[in-house]
């Protein structure tokens, strides 16, 4: 939490100007200097990396929650919720509070602040891509991805950079793997459908060899590591989320291991 530590002191010398300057400028009260000088070491360029994360997360967030026209109470819920699983303090809470309402007005710049956003990742594609991640998972909040939501999201992925196929396996990746979980009110998922879920998420086919799934499951563990997300820029405040969704594809890949592992057992 030290680039909270100095945010909230009123260290900004790490800060920036900019959009994303502005938006933090506006909710903590104070006026940003714009011609601040960039401090070159890493562990101060990180601490930037995560302020800004921080900041691009909740007001894009919630420019994405009125995307449809409207904030839903689900689309609420979703933000409070990634509040809670990032265990915000009660300060945190309230300037990710603010940023939300920042992107929901009607002249929040969201190219600009994407293109700052983009910047301050210096091209770790791993952190944008779980950026968009957590967009996505506001979208879908109420179960329902309105055509304005999907639009503004491929806006936001093409403006980051982001392959329209990748951008749909994140589609994929941001509705979850609970083998748990009951679907439409019709009860627990049939074993079919689980393991159809499961390539889905991995983004591979059932006709897909075992050295091919597993590269996919690396590429995707790799991808959502908790700690190499921190190391290049995440907040720690959101380790939690970046946790859940490697287990989620954990469980992905043991479904689809033990259903070969029992097919493999049948015809043997």
């Amino acid at each position: 939490m030290a680039w909270w530590g100095k945010l909230a002191g009123g260290a900004f010398g790490f800060m920036f100007g900019g959009p994303l300057g502005a938006l933090l400028g506006a909710v903590f009260g104070h006026q940003f200097d714009k011609g601040v000088k960039m401090i070159g070491g890493r562990e101060d360029m990180t601490e930037r990396t995560q302020a800004a994360f921080f900041t691009a997360t909740f007001a894009v967030m919630g420019h994405i929650a009125k995307a449809d026209g409207r904030v839903s109470e689900a689309e609420i819920s979703q933000a409070r919720s990634i509040m809670g699983q990032m265990r915000l303090s009660e300060a945190q809470r309230e300037i990710a509070i603010k940023l939300f309402n920042a992107g929901k007005a009607d002249d929040f710049d969201l190219e600009a602040t994407l293109d700052q956003f983009k910047a301050e990742c210096h091209r770790r594609t791993n952190l944008i891509r779980f950026f968009l991640e957590i967009q996505i998972m506001t979208a879908m909040a109420d179960g329902i991805l309105h055509d304005e939501e999907r639009n503004t999201l491929l806006n936001i992925a093409t403006r980051l950079g982001i392959p329209r196929g990748y951008f749909e396996q994140l589609l994929h990746l941001a509705q979850g793997f609970d083998p748990s979980a009951g679907h439409a009110g019709a009860g627990a998922r049939s074993p079919k459908a689980l393991l159809n879920d499961a390539y889905e998420l991995l983004d591979i086919t059932p006709t897909a060899n075992d050295a091919e799934i597993k590269r996919a499951y690396r590429r995707l563990m790799n991808q959502h590591h908790p700690d190499k997300l921190v190391s290049r820029g995440m907040p720690e405040e959101m380790i939690e989320i970046a946790n859940r969704k490697s287990q989620e594809i954990r469980k992905a890949y043991d479904i689809i291991r033990d259903h070969r592992k029992s097919r493999s057992s049948a015809t043997g």
